[in-house]
């Protein structure tokens, strides 16, 4: 018996030595049995989806998505609604679907993961034809993308967010109605509204501590600090893992609308994209099959990641 045939879907800038990696990944699946896996590396008018689609097409069972936050949500989108497994491999400085299976910025944890043979069935949302499995955000979580400079990340790496996110800790809150399952509208003022698939941010802190990945549902979470002293106090609800977090309300819902009275930053997975005055969010539920460390049946992605590190590590 030999392993599945895969794909890596690479994103050379965000890889210090792209042939050190392909070296060290040929030999590991050949010494586990596995084909060579074939080698698409991204570009900047194609982030990942179009290899993706491509590594399926030439018969790819797994594709290996290595970069940032861009790289993986591109290969979520090809991969959606197929038999074909994602296994991450993180690189750069900021990986949230990394974060949420614990693998820290360690190519060879994810590929341990893989090689291993932990498989689950998650959620996917989807906004038109684009793709997320972490969480999606309009306002004070894209505007902290947005002002967080590539150079602070590549030295510091996730807190660099921190500094982005100091700069819009007073802007005027967004005027937005919001509703859910088709339900009547809710009119708020919040600093951010964010739809998870699972809850966990950089850092490893839980903000949707009840996200299930594979439950149908997306849990909504409605940011509504005033000032610092507001900020304050929801920071240190997260981090205490409060049932009731202040200035933040909680729902589940399989669709989810918001709508803006004017354009507003958005991104999807932690990449940015165009800004809008409306998130059209629907679930796919168990679309995407992924590799995830044992036992694949916990609640938690992330379940027993430390111990897969060290095994990597051993290899």
């Amino acid at each position: 018996m030999t392993g599945p045939r895969s794909a890596v879907v690479v994103n050379p800038a965000k890889v210090a030595d792209p042939d050190q990696l392909r070296r060290t990944l040929r030999t590991a699946l050949t010494k586990a049995g596995w084909p060579e896996p074939a080698w698409f590396a991204t570009t900047p008018e194609d982030p990942g989806r179009g290899q993706a689609k491509r590594a399926v097409a030439e018969g790819a069972e797994l594709v290996f998505a290595c970069g940032g936050d861009g790289t993986v949500t591109a290969v979520v989108t090809a991969l959606t609604g197929t038999d074909v497994a994602l296994a991450v491999l993180p690189a750069g400085t900021g990986n949230l679907l990394a974060a949420n299976l614990g693998l820290g910025t360690d190519p060879a944890a994810g590929l341990q993961v893989a090689l291993e043979g932990g498989r689950r069935r998650i959620d996917v949302g989807t906004i038109g034809d684009q793709c997320f499995v972490v969480m999606a955000g309009m306002g004070f979580d894209a505007m902290m993308l947005q002002d967080t400079s590539e150079r602070a990340k590549k030295h510091i790496g996730w807190p660099a967010y921190l500094f982005g996110a100091a700069k819009h800790l007073l802007d005027r809150p967004m005027r937005v109605r919001i509703r859910l399952d088709g339900g009547p509208p809710m009119p708020r003022r919040p600093q951010t509204v964010i739809v998870g698939n699972v809850g966990r941010l950089q850092g490893g802190v839980r903000l949707l501590k009840r996200a299930v990945p594979d439950d149908g549902q997306l849990d909504v979470a409605i940011i509504s600090p005033n000032n610092l002293f507001h900020w304050a106090g929801l920071v240190a609800g997260v981090a205490s893992r409060r049932e009731r977090v202040p200035r933040m309300e909680t729902f589940t819902a399989s669709r989810v609308e918001i709508y803006s009275n004017r354009a507003q930053p958005r991104q999807l997975d932690g990449d940015l994209i165009a800004a809008g005055k409306a998130m059209k969010i629907s679930v796919r539920h168990k679309a995407l099959l992924l590799c995830v460390p044992q036992p694949d049946a916990d609640p938690d992605l992330a379940y027993d990641a430390a111990a897969v590190a060290k095994r990597a590590k051993q290899r």
